[in-house]
């Protein structure tokens, strides 16, 4: 069976570095065996490469591969915290925040890009708890941010 850094590959994608924390706290944190990230925002290299709200600036397809990298952020700070992703013994649970237009409504599909890539590359362990929640901003007008819970081995 393929690891997850395997099935990234195959994906075609790479884990980038840990998004710099904004303000006042850090990438993530862990208690026993459960790991928390902070809200990741679809920072690429440094940057957002889009900004806006969902149903206005942005379409909700945009938003959706929007959450798709903010899942790979949050699967490079939970990387950097145990080492080795094969150590992942299961998604517990993930929040997605949509920046959204005020009649908008697809938050949950927008969110399914974060789900439908830690499903690609954790199998049956990512499979999660999950709640999709429509905002009326996000910190440097990103168009989503997503966190995780994480069991490790």
């Amino acid at each position: 069976m393929a690891t997850p850094e395997e099935r990234l590959a195959d994906l075609g994608l790479e884990l980038p570095e840990v998004v710099k924390p904004l303000a006042a706290y850090v990438p993530t944190s862990r208690t026993g065996n459960l790991v928390y990230t902070a809200g990741q925002l679809p920072m690429v290299k440094g940057e957002l490469a889009v900004t806006g709200k969902i149903g206005a600036e942005v379409t909700p397809e945009v938003g959706y591969e929007q959450a798709r990298i903010c899942a790979l952020n949050a699967i490079a700070a939970v990387r950097a915290e145990i080492g080795d992703l094969s150590r992942v013994r299961r998604i517990v649970k993930v929040v997605g925040f949509v920046a959204s237009a005020p009649d908008f409504y697809g938050q949950p599909k927008v969110v399914n890009g974060a789900s439908d890539l830690l499903g690609e590359v954790f199998g049956e362990a990512g499979v999660h708890a999950r709640s999709a929640v429509g905002v009326s901003a996000l910190p440097l007008n990103a168009p989503v941010e997503v966190e995780l819970v994480v069991e490790v081995a």
